[in-house]
């Protein structure tokens, strides 16, 4: 659960899978179940969510940053489509353990390692494309 930040006032908290795959070694994805729309998933660097948790990080339509630079606790997560903006509050530890769970599978910094990466990533891209579509 994440909390949809909509003003300083109002937030709510929606349900958001995270999910991660070997074959895109890079990519986390984030899938945002908004209540009546079709849900939305984010795909973008696994080392942005991480470098994330610790500072502000991203520079372009995602941005992850600190809530409070000092501690480890929650975290904000910005995405920006045109001029459309949406911000989402995570606590840093369910992120934390998530990218645990994927450093299990792919440690970070070995992505390379699993070979034939240019042929995989015509394959992601695709899918990436049709998950676009599909929402």
């Amino acid at each position: 659960m994440m909390s949809f930040l909509v003003s300083e006032e109002l937030s709510f908290r929606i349900p958001v899978e995270l999910t991660y795959e070997a074959i895109d070694p890079y990519a986390v994805r984030m899938t945002f179940h908004l209540p009546g729309d079709a849900p939305v998933t984010w795909a973008f660097g696994r080392e942005l969510l991480l470098d994330g948790i610790n500072g502000p990080a991203g520079d372009g339509d995602v941005r992850v940053e600190p809530s409070e630079p000092e501690e480890l606790s929650d975290v904000h997560i910005r995405l920006r489509v045109g001029d459309d903006r949406a911000v989402f509050r995570a606590g840093a530890a369910p992120l934390v353990a998530f990218l645990d769970r994927t450093d299990k599978l792919v440690p970070l910094g070995q992505e390379w390692t699993l070979g034939e990466f240019d042929e995989h990533l015509e394959d992601a891209l695709g899918r990436i494309l049709a998950e676009e579509n599909a929402g």
